[in-house]
């Protein structure tokens, strides 16, 4: 784990990506859009014609930067597509695409997406004795059933589009960062137990979400039990500033007139199927926040119990 706090005037290495909120050339952001938020069958077409789309724009790649893991990342997370663990907060389902950066923007089939943040409160499940800063009820006052080594943390494996597709809640906040979720890209590894095995860590990043929204979202409940200083965009010490090239979200709400009924996010990720980069030392992840264990996780981190 590393909980490095870098300047983001330091240079960091960088990783190729596409983002279909900002990238308009062949069409990918009309048709990557679709791919996301269709109907299965309607899906599986505007996949396909995003592929072609990316496959022949030439313009369709941007750079988006590789970041630290952070100081709050577990080993064995579960395959799973609903990570929340009956965890309360605003309903965020999330998908994402993975493609490859050095062939055309073709789709990753079997990549596996790995992604875990903190609750509505700024607790992440393994580290539950963190302060997350300012004033907020204890971990164990949110009357959830969650294991506390696996809520909010798991994979998918994507599909022959390159699609993975996450059930969850709208992250919360903890000093010193702004709302975010970590997210990992593997292939060459395999499903086993439960749990994805072997393989190389491909992309290390973070995914951010637009201020005036999270803003509203933190004055709903359980998130307004949470008091204190956030922190937005343009003073994080990850977000470069780049908008959806710098892991910015595309965001849109299930039910326009109500924040409450959730949102659904999407992006686009380019990897580079041969490189590695575990995301250490390559750029700030921030520090802990006060009382933040440190060392090896838990000895009882997660087992592979839970279904896909």
């Amino acid at each position: 784990m590393t909980g490095n706090h870098e300047n983001k005037t330091i240079t960091r290495r960088r990783a190729l990506a596409v983002t279909g909120g900002a990238v308009a050339a062949g069409g990918l952001a009309v048709a990557g859009y679709q791919s996301a938020f269709a109907d299965t069958a309607d899906a599986e077409a505007a996949a396909s014609a995003s592929t072609s789309a990316t496959s022949t724009g030439g313009g369709c790649m941007t750079l988006m930067s590789s970041v630290t893991e952070g100081p709050y990342y577990l080993d064995g997370a579960l395959v799973r597509k609903d990570i929340t663990e009956g965890k309360s907060g605003v309903p965020l389902t999330l998908r994402l695409t993975v493609v490859d950066a050095t062939d055309g923007c073709t789709p990753v089939p079997g990549a596996a997406v790995e992604i875990w943040h903190c609750d509505a409160w700024g607790y992440y499940s393994g580290y539950t004795t963190a302060n997350p800063g300012g004033s907020a009820p204890a971990e164990s006052e949110d009357g959830s059933t969650a294991d506390d080594n696996t809520y909010l943390r798991g994979y998918q494996i994507a599909n022959a589009n390159g699609v993975v597709t996450f059930e969850t809640i709208f992250p919360g906040w903890y000093t010193p960062r702004t709302c975010h979720i970590h997210l990992k890209v593997h292939t060459g590894g395999q499903k086993e137990d439960g749990t994805y095995e072997g393989g190389r860590v491909n992309y290390t990043g973070q995914l951010f979400f637009a201020d005036d929204i999270a803003e509203e979202i933190f004055t709903l409940q359980p998130y307004a039990q949470h008091s204190g200083s956030y922190t937005r965009l343009d003073d994080d010490m990850v977000y470069d500033g780049g908008g959806a090239s710098g892991g910015l979200l595309t965001l849109e709400r299930v039910k326009k007139a109500d924040a409450s009924k959730g949102y659904r996010g999407f992006l686009t990720i380019g990897i580079d199927p041969d490189a590695e980069n575990t995301g250490a030392g390559s750029g700030g992840g921030g520090t802990p926040p006060a009382d933040a264990p440190t060392g090896a996780p838990p000895s009882d981190a997660p087992s592979a119990s839970a279904s896909s």
